[in-house]
């Protein structure tokens, strides 16, 4: 069953009141699905209850600053792009940031049509799901693919894989098929049921080991295969394709 269309989902978070209104305001009026939170702990708790496409962060906030903030969105919403937003952000502040997985730094005040543009642009990325147990290369993926402009949302195990395409369109899934609790096949099926216009790719490292299980999910459906260790340009070229 194909996934209804939804408003795009953004996270507001800033002690600033007025500012919050504001923007929820003006995003509004433009069609997004807008949340606001005041604090950190309170964007966690929405984040933890909701799936947001883009994450608007004021970097000085008491207790727990946006880039903070923004490391234990990733953790647990990988797929949201954030955008750090700053009257204090100096050259160091910034590279931390980007270097934590925020895609801009914006100072305040904030130039509207500068920041509109790159929500639109933000929620335009492909929005990529891999599966994979292994933390660091999902994690080496994540850097690689968000550099190539795609939003990136990450799952060990088949259990919060479902969590995720459940509430979630995807363009493209990359599935591991040897997971701790089972082969790829059922997340493969969790796509097709929940995520059908969604692209699948195959991944192992176990060639010998899951030739006949791979062999039969791409006669269930599955666009391609990429083995581990990845042909990087490869992996990159049948994403584009899938994806375009």
């Amino acid at each position: 069953m194909m996934m209804e269309p939804r408003a795009p989902s953004i996270l507001v978070v800033d002690d600033e009141v007025d500012t919050c209104r504001n923007l929820s305001d003006i995003l509004t009026d433009l069609g997004y699905r807008v949340d606001t939170a005041h604090d950190g702990p309170s964007a966690l708790g929405l984040v933890r209850r909701n799936n947001y496409d883009v994450a608007l962060l004021d970097l000085k906030m008491p207790g727990m600053d946006g880039l903070t903030l923004y490391r234990e969105i990733k953790k647990l919403r990988g797929g949201t792009v954030a955008l750090i937003v700053s009257a204090y952000a100096s050259h160091e502040t910034s590279e931390q940031a980007l270097a934590a997985g925020a895609w801009q730094v914006l100072p305040k005040p904030i130039d509207f049509p500068r920041l509109l543009k790159l929500v639109d642009e933000a929620v335009g990325q492909p929005l990529v799901l891999v599966v994979d147990a292994d933390p660091d290369l999902c994690g080496t993926l994540w850097d690689l693919l968000r550099e190539r402009g795609y939003r990136v949302a990450v799952a060990h195990d088949e259990q919060r894989a479902g969590e995720q395409l459940r509430d979630t369109a995807f363009r493209a899934v990359l599935i591991d098929m040897r997971l701790p609790d089972g082969d790829g096949s059922r997340v493969f099926r969790l796509v097709q049921k929940s995520n059908p216009q969604a692209r699948t790719v195959l991944i192992t490292g176990h060639r010998s080991e899951t030739d006949r299980v791979v062999q039969r999910v791409v006669e269930e459906g599955a666009d391609a295969v990429c083995y581990k260790p990845f042909d990087v340009p490869k992996l990159l070229a049948t994403l584009e394709k899938l994806t375009q």
